[in-house]
């Protein structure tokens, strides 16, 4: 019998990317609220009758590069807890987290089927061995399995290997999906390319110490200008692609206390005071966007 989990999809609440330095290398130092969201994938995993230490990955709605995150998370885990069996492992996995929104759903998916691993060969998964195969794969890893209980939410800094959890606040959120594709890579690039022609776009975020403080407070004071939350790709990525201010625009107009895109994008999300107003807003938006309940 296959061993199955979900993988919950992430949004950012506040998200502050600093220039690059010396300290992070290739890395950028980050300051964020990451909080698990109502939205999974669910991946299953089995011993396979071949041996030669693979990872054997299927998915049918999205065609994945031979190396990918599960088969890297398999390889470093192997390592990494000293494994000799020759077994491989078959994975299947069910996508419902879009790539390329934000969302984390790469990074989720790796640190669940981690989760699947340990079970499967009996390794006892503690976080020294867990946060080592996260340091190879992914820096949004660490927050997926930094939550003891596998969902809620945390403050993440560093290169995103610095977790620590909070408690996690329920949220009234509709997420709406843009029809654009934004990669990782480029996200950064537009960022950098920003903070080198304008001075002033390192302005304008809060100090982190008081991200927890102003993620209690009510929803309202977190679309405060200069004391309130903020991304720093949205600004860069409404420029290229202007449906995403659209879909923050229409959530606003729409009842959302506070809205923004989440990670380096494209996913929009917006926060609503009340459950009424949040299925009131949902029958408008869902006639022009896809989007879903989180």
């Amino acid at each position: 019998m296959p061993l199955k989990i979900l993988s919950p999809a992430k949004i950012n609440i506040g998200l502050r990317v600093c220039p690059k330095n010396s300290e992070y290398g290739d890395f950028h130092k980050i300051e964020s609220i990451f909080q698990t969201v109502n939205l999974f994938d669910e991946i299953e995993a089995e011993f396979s009758d071949e041996n030669d230490s693979a990872c054997i990955v299927e998915c049918d709605s999205l065609v994945l590069p031979k190396e990918n995150t599960l088969t890297k998370t398999f390889h470093a885990f192997r390592k990494n807890a000293g494994i000799c069996d020759s077994r491989s492992v078959k994975v299947r996995l069910t996508k419902r987290i879009p790539s390329g929104g934000g969302l984390g759903g790469g990074s989720s998916n790796a640190a669940y089927f981690l989760k699947l691993l340990s079970e499967l060969y009996g390794v006892a998964l503690t976080r020294e061995l867990a946060f080592s195969v996260a340091e190879q794969v992914g820096s949004d890893v660490f927050f997926f399995l930094g939550l003891k209980n596998g969902f809620g939410a945390a403050l993440v800094s560093g290169r995103g290997e610095k977790v620590s959890e909070i408690e996690c606040r329920k949220l009234n959120m509709i997420l709406i999906f843009p029809d654009v594709f934004s990669s990782t890579k480029e996200a950064y690039s537009l960022v950098d390319e920003f903070y080198e022609s304008d001075e002033s776009a390192l302005s304008g975020y809060i100090d982190f110490d008081d991200y927890e403080k102003l993620y209690r407070a009510d929803f309202s004071e977190w679309s405060k200008e200069n004391l309130g939350f903020k991304n720093s790709f949205t600004s860069v990525l409404e420029k290229k692609y202007p449906l995403i201010s659209d879909a923050i625009l229409d959530l606003k107009n729409s009842g959302a206390v506070f809205a923004d895109m989440t990670g380096s994008g494209s996913v929009v999300f917006g926060v609503f005071g009340d459950e009424k107003s949040r299925s009131d807003a949902m029958e408008k938006l869902c006639k022009k966007w896809k989007c879903v309940f989180a």
